[in-house]
């Protein structure tokens, strides 16, 4: 019988995680146990470093995979027994799903997800293994999209993307349903429904997302959880933590006490 394919690999370090965040891009890489039922304000793409890890759909099967795409607003559940994984977010400011879609290597859609028996696993294990990877990760995630869109691109409807970038550049992420569908010339209840649509999750979930962004570069940048969770509009860290479960499966303790943070703080849009 044949071995686990992990056991052909070499041993993940045990350094601090990485959190990467930029203009449109969230990337965590660490190890995790059990996340539980969760979903996200972005499509994700989920890679095992050093082997499979287990994933449940919406309540269903559980399924080994060594890579995977959640679109946002999926519900799901993660077991990786310990082990490192890459998780990456994309927002529609950057490309479409489908570009983390072409990632996953032999794939097979479940349940409105793509799960894969292969995929894009060294780029992001590089980054793991090198502590110092807070100085090139940029760099890296620039090439690794950049691959990713030039096999498949999609661009959503423009009047989305005028919603998304208005959200983007307001200081509290707090505008309303009403301000930003008149921005883009449409009806409260016709600019949800094309929202929806579009990128898979309501518009204030989307708020949400970006709010969570927000006091995740927050710690990143050395900020405490309080103080971060207010800068982001959270009404306390209890607010935070409950939000945090919620778009993780997990406390924020999990992945947020122990940072990779280099030198020079960053500014995140």
């Amino acid at each position: 019988m044949g071995q686990p394919a992990r056991l052909y690999e070499r041993a993940a370090p045990t350094h601090a995680p990485l959190w990467h965040l930029d203009a449109g891009r969230t990337c965590f890489i660490g190890p995790l146990n059990y996340n539980a039922p969760h979903q996200h304000g972005a499509p994700v793409f989920l890679a095992g470093l050093y082997g499979t890890f287990r994933l449940r759909l919406a309540g269903g099967s559980w399924c080994s995979c060594r890579t995977a795409v959640i679109p946002a607003g999926v519900m799901h559940e993660l077991d990786v027994d310990g082990d490192p994984i890459g998780v990456l977010y994309i927002e529609p400011t950057v490309d479409g799903q489908s570009a983390l879609a072409s990632l996953v290597g032999s794939g097979e859609q479940t349940d409105g997800a793509l799960i894969g028996r292969a995929g894009e696993t060294l780029l992001l294990r590089a980054l793991w293994e090198d502590a110092a990877s807070v100085g090139w990760a940029g760099e890296a995630l620039d090439d690794l999209l950049g691959f990713a869109s030039a096999h498949a691109r999609q661009h959503p409807d423009p009047r989305i993307s005028c919603a998304i970038h208005a959200i983007g550049n307001s200081m509290d992420r707090q505008l309303s349903v009403e301000t930003v569908s008149a921005i883009v010339g449409l009806s409260p209840h016709r600019f949800q429904h094309i929202f929806t649509q579009e990128l898979g999750v309501p518009f204030r979930r989307y708020r949400s997302w970006m709010r969570m962004r927000d006091a995740i570069a927050a710690i990143v940048n050395g900020m405490i959880f309080t103080h971060a969770a207010h800068a982001a509009g959270f009404c306390d860290q209890a607010h935070f933590t409950h939000n945090f479960r919620r778009t993780f499966g997990a406390a924020p303790s999990v992945s947020l006490s122990r940072l990779r943070i280099s030198g020079k703080k960053k500014k995140f849009n």
